[in-house]
Order: C-alpha cells, then structure tokens, then sequence
C-alpha cells in the first residue's frame, strides 16, 4: 500500500486483504483511494472498487478461494471469536470498519447458526467526522438546557450513524453519562474491547446484543443520563423505549426512512404521536451526507 494512506485506519483493514486484491488498489490513482468507501467481492466477477460517488472495476475475478482466504485473514483464523457477528452476516474489522458476507445460511431451530460458503463480501469503510453534529447539537435542547429525546431519520448513505456517534462524542464530553447499546459494533466499532472512534470519556458500550434487551440491561446496570442505539424498529426495541420513558432516561435513536409519511408507518410511530421525541431530525446526502434538511419538534410538527 502506498506510503502516504499507511495512517489510515481503512487501509489498516485492506493490508489485511490477500495480496492480490493489493495490487488492484495500487492502479489506483490517489483521489480515487482517498474517497473509497467499499471493496465489493462477489464469486465470478470481477473485484468493483466504490469511490465516492465512482466505481471501478478491477482486472481479477473472484474465485472461491480468494474469498476464503480474505475471511480468514480477517479472522484471523479464529472462527469462534467472531462466531455471533459471523451468524449476523457481518465482521468487524480493526478501526471500525466492517465485512458484510453473503452465502448459504445454515438454519437449526429457526434460527441462523452459521454462514458458509461463501459467495459474496463487501468491505466497507465507516468514517469518523469529528464536529459533524456541532451546528445541530443546540437544537437538541430545550430553553432550560435539558436534552430532547431525538430521532434522527435518514435514508441509506446519508450518514445518520456518523452523526449519531459525533453527537455522543459532544454530549459525552459535557459530562452527561451515555450508554450505547451497539448491536452490530457500528455506532462505536468495538474491536477487542476497545472503541474505534472517539465517544467521549463518559461512554458505556454494550454490543453484539440485540438492542430491545441491551437497552434494558443498560438501565438497569450502567445508570445512564442517556441511551443510544441505532435502527430502531422491532416490536421489542419499542417496549424497551417505553421503559426508558418510564424510568426518566432520555435517548436518542435513529430509523431508516426519508419523510414523514414513511416514519408513519414504522413501529414507532405511535411513540411519535404520543409526543416521546421532542426532536425528529431529518438527513439528506445533499450537498453531503450528514447534512441536516428539517427538524421537527413535538409529533412531528416543525
């Protein structure tokens, strides 16, 4: 890998990948390395390079091999370390960033016990922007200084986790005790224990646990002035939301989705009407991700 990106934590996690899949990214010019953001693996095709809003296609066609070998190596062999994110269809890598796999699913009891064979992976790039949510952090409160239960809505790409996690990084550092319930290590990129992005020092992690029964477990054990997840939705995750509610704990939450009407029609949206959030928040990917379109207060009203 060339000499000037060696301090970048997402090629950190690509000198990990087979030799091989290095080389593709030597042809590479710089710009493009700079803004990449995916490695896309698939079984028989060709490696496709996601920069920025640009792909490229690579010369080497991936063979089963190739994508057994870059397993491993992110697994450093070690298949039951990773065995619960493996059965999710997902590995974190060091620095934050994560491998998606796709292949045959291996069912027993109704549930997912492993994915084998596999026929895709796609690296992707999590980035860090620290400050990001500066201009939005005042409106999340009131005039008396107390934080807003705030939901924050986003379509894929438009970087409502990284806004999220720059939010939690703020309010952390006012001195305010935040535990984040981080099923899937995306918000906190929990690798070995440790995060991967900065969430301040006041910042408790529970990850790998499904989030309505992590958000319980945190109020219970970690005492928090707020909790924190990511993708809210399940049937489960609302019930835990409304024993946040009960207990006096604020919380801040995010859900995929692009306007009003498709909020409606999610899970939560009942807890909207009820007035639970006092802010929404709305995301667009224009001119960049993490740019803010609309805040609402209330039940939705702006």
């Amino acid at each position: 890998m060339r000499d000037e990106r060696r301090d970048s934590s997402f090629f950190a996690a690509l000198r990990q990948i087979p030799a091989e899949i290095e080389k593709e990214l030597e042809l590479l010019s710089y710009q493009s390395l700079n803004s990449i953001e995916e490695v896309r693996m698939r079984s028989g095709q060709k490696i496709v390079f996601c920069c920025g809003s640009k792909k490229y296609e690579g010369s080497l066609v991936c063979n089963k091999k190739l994508l057994n070998d870059t397993i491993n190596s992110f697994l450093d062999y070690s298949y039951y370390a990773h065995e619960e994110e493996l059965r999710n269809g997902y590995i974190t890598l060091t620095g934050g960033h994560r491998a998606g796999i796709c292949g045959k699913a291996v069912v027993e009891n109704g549930c997912i016990r492993l994915i084998k064979d596999i026929s895709s992976i796609n690296l992707r790039c999590s980035k860090e922007y620290i400050g990001v949510s500066e201009k939005i952090i005042p409106a999340l409160f009131d005039r008396e200084g107390r934080l807003h239960n705030t939901l924050i809505v986003s379509p894929p790409k438009c970087g409502k986790t990284t806004l999220l996690r720059d939010i939690v990084r703020s309010l952390s550092g006012r001195g305010m005790n935040i535990s984040i319930c981080d099923e899937r290590s995306e918000i906190a990129g929990m690798y070995c224990g440790q995060p991967s992005f900065d969430i301040g020092a006041n910042t408790d992690v529970m990850t790998g646990c499904p989030k309505g029964e992590g958000m319980l477990m945190l109020l219970r054990s970690m005492a928090p002035d707020i909790v924190v997840t990511d993708e809210i939705g399940k049937r489960q995750e609302i019930e835990a939301i409304e024993a946040l509610l009960s207990a006096g704990i604020k919380f801040i939450t995010t859900l995929h989705g692009g306007s009003m009407e498709e909020l409606k029609r999610n899970n939560i949206y009942p807890l909207v009407k009820k007035g639970a959030f006092g802010r929404i928040v709305f995301l667009t990917s224009v001119p960049n991700p993490c740019t803010v379109s609309r805040i609402l207060g209330g039940k939705g009203n702006a």
